[in-house]
């Protein structure tokens, strides 16, 4: 088991496809979780059921990101909750289309940014005044492995999460003298939540499986528990002595 700080580790898009394998990974790592859904309550009941299972404190908080005052609402619960947040896991997002960046309506353009940067922005602004007091604590976003390796259709998703690479960044920067930390995990292909529903909406076909695992070192898909592996190093003590830093769990994608 890993070690963490006093508190818990408050997920934001905790009841998603990936969201809830990285939530199950925190518990099973011995982190309280606090899991804030916005139209998923079932789900997000049901990983809370999870963590308690495991011996943990757990609880779970609506809120639509693009409103800042529901993300400082669901900090504070979580604070009121759990008396600390060690860790902010940013993994709301929204469900992205695959288009070519000529093609993408400027709605869904805004949309995407509202939700992943704006919220994040919001959740990072309302609880590093608390992790000051508390002595430290840390950020993990889910960025995309098309950071290193552009995939076409997919600028929804790559381009708007590169703004939180920099935020990344920019927080280990300022706040590492209060010993807060910030890092990303740079998700590929993983057999959950955005894979099958834009599968069955016909937008992934056999033809695009093929090309994309040619790009793959490893000839699989990914899963939600790989990626909560990374999210709970960079969340733990064992990795206290890193920050402003991503590691790609995809399989090698684009090597």
């Amino acid at each position: 088991m890993a070690t963490f700080p006093a508190g818990c580790t408050l997920l934001f898009g905790g009841s998603g496809g990936i969201g809830q394998g990285v939530a199950r990974c925190f518990a099973d790592a011995g982190s309280d979780v606090a899991v804030v859904y916005r139209s998923k309550p079932d789900k997000a009941k049901a990983v809370a059921a999870y963590a308690e299972a495991q011996g943990r404190k757990a609880s779970v908080h609506a809120a639509d990101v693009t409103d800042a005052a529901q993300v400082q609402d669901a900090i504070a619960a979580a604070i009121a909750e759990h008396g600390r947040i060690h860790t902010v896991v940013w993994g709301a997002g929204p469900l992205v289309n695959q288009r070519y960046l000529a093609e993408t309506p400027m709605m869904e353009w805004r949309h995407a940014f509202d939700v992943e940067v704006h919220g994040f922005f919001a959740a990072a602004q309302s609880v590093i005044p608390h992790m000051r007091e508390q002595g430290g604590g840390s950020f993990v976003t889910l960025g995309s492995a098309g950071h290193d390796w552009w995939p076409a259709r997919d600028g929804m998703s790559v381009a708007v999460k590169a703004a939180n690479e920099q935020l990344i960044k920019g927080i280990a920067k300022e706040e590492g003298r209060f010993g807060i930390r910030a890092n990303s995990v740079l998700v590929g292909v993983i057999d959950a939540g955005q894979l099958h529903e834009l599968t069955q909406q016909g937008q992934f076909d056999q033809a695009w499986v093929e090309e994309t695992q040619k790009l793959l070192c490893l000839k699989r898909w990914g899963t939600a528990v790989e990626i909560g592996h990374a999210c709970v190093y960079f969340a733990s003590n064992e990795g206290g002595y890193t920050t402003g830093q991503s590691i790609s769990v995809s399989g090698g994608f684009g090597v």
